[in-house]
């Protein structure tokens, strides 16, 4: 099943749109030539997002905010990036070093971090944002320039994570966006569904299953401790374990810290789930149709906790806690809005939106999950003193 899918109809992109995503079809059906009629959905999913000047996140389009798609933690309220700082900070005055931040969306949140850092008198030595978009590039640059332009001389950009990195690397909705290969149990195992097209537009198609699929079909089971059902669909990461194996190898002190849509496999896995988890946006709508758009909506699928856990601790991180992003900013000190706004109305009325839209279970509050991970460090971060969810993974 997926959540919270809109009723209501999609906007209508504009002519100018269309012509983008009528150009980026017309990549993916190449690719498709290319493969002999069909490829797999995760390399249908990472050209209509990464594909050089035509995917979602390589184009030029607005992405995050209220003229975008979708709406981030750090973009609802300031009070995110505050809550994160508290903790930082204690990483930072113990290890020094940089916070290194993966995939910095609009830059609100590096802007943020960086104030909140300074108010607290513990500032890293560089902010390195690994950034694949050019386009994301100049955008954080401009905001970092209006909002924290005291600090921009801290600010770089990489390509990729340094070799090795003392403080903290943050990634805040990262991990849902990798590529993600869609599968279909059946009674001889699994196969993948796939993607063909031709002049009726993009569609689904069944691909034969192979060893790595029958692997994780069996990790799941092995998990659940159950067999699933024929014809249960759902999706698997294949980059998701390499990458925070990767990541987890460059830390050599401080933290590691993702937040992000998931489950613990054997939730996000459960039988009733059986349509999985794929989902777009587009113009702050949800719906299942991956092929609808192409180049114009972001398509993700929520993250396999457990097997970020189980890649992190194989390179020897300690995990420091798991739990959700409600639990993680109460515990971290979220400001009370009577006492932060003081007799200002209307300032208290949006403060309490604010903090209903982070916290709330029918918003970002239970869906959203924080995971962090350390090394050579003895601290704990005051949002995972309480409530800790590790047992569930």
């Amino acid at each position: 099943m997926i959540d919270q899918l809109d009723a209501e109809p999609l906007p209508r992109p504009s002519a100018e749109a269309l012509a983008h995503s009528d150009r980026m079809r017309t990549r993916i059906r190449d690719a498709i030539a290319a493969r002999g009629g069909a490829i797999r959905f995760a390399e249908f999913m990472d050209l209509a997002l990464y594909a050089p000047g035509l995917g979602y996140y390589s184009a030029g389009a607005t992405k995050f905010g209220a003229a975008g798609d979708f709406v981030t933690a750090p973009e609802i309220s300031g009070v995110f990036a505050e809550c994160l700082a508290s903790g930082f900070a204690e990483v930072l005055g113990t290890t020094g070093g940089d916070i290194v931040e993966l995939g910095a969306g609009t830059g609100v949140l590096a802007a943020g971090l960086l104030g909140a850092l300074e108010a607290r008198g513990v500032l890293p030595e560089r902010y390195r944002i690994v950034e694949v978009s050019a386009d994301l590039k100049e955008r954080q640059r401009r905001l970092i320039a209006e909002e924290a332009p005291a600090m921009s001389n801290r600010v770089e950009w990489l390509d990729a994570p340094p070799a090795a990195v003392d403080g903290v690397i943050v990634a805040n909705e990262v991990l849902d966006a990798l590529p993600v290969e869609r599968f279909r149990v059946t009674d001889t195992g699994g196969e993948y569904l796939g993607v063909s097209g031709g002049d009726r537009g993009l569609r689904w198609v069944t691909l034969a299953g192979d060893e790595p699929l029958r692997r994780q079909l069996q990790v799941i089971e092995q998990t659940i401790g159950a067999r699933l059902p024929h014809g249960y669909v759902s999706e698997w990461c294949p980059p998701l374990s390499p990458l925070v194996a990767d990541l987890s190898s460059r830390l050599q002190r401080g933290l590691l810290m993702f937040v992000d849509y998931g489950l613990p496999r054997r939730e996000l896995y459960h039988p009733q789930r059986d349509r999985g988890s794929l989902i777009c946006h587009y113009r702050h709508r949800a719906h299942a149709d991956p092929f609808l758009f192409p180049g114009l909506q972001d398509i993700s699928a929520w993250v396999d906790f457990t097997a970020v856990a189980e890649s992190a601790a194989s390179a020897g991180l300690v995990l420091d806690g798991f739990t959700t992003q409600a639990n993680f900013l109460i515990d971290s000190g979220l400001p009370d809005p009577e006492a932060r706004a003081g007799g200002d109305l209307r300032s208290r009325v949006e403060l309490s939106r604010q903090v209903a839209a982070l916290t709330l279970p029918g918003e970002m509050g239970e869906r959203f999950k924080v995971m962090a991970f350390s090394r050579d460090w003895d601290g704990r971060l005051p949002g995972l003193t309480g409530k800790d969810l590790s047992g569930s993974l």
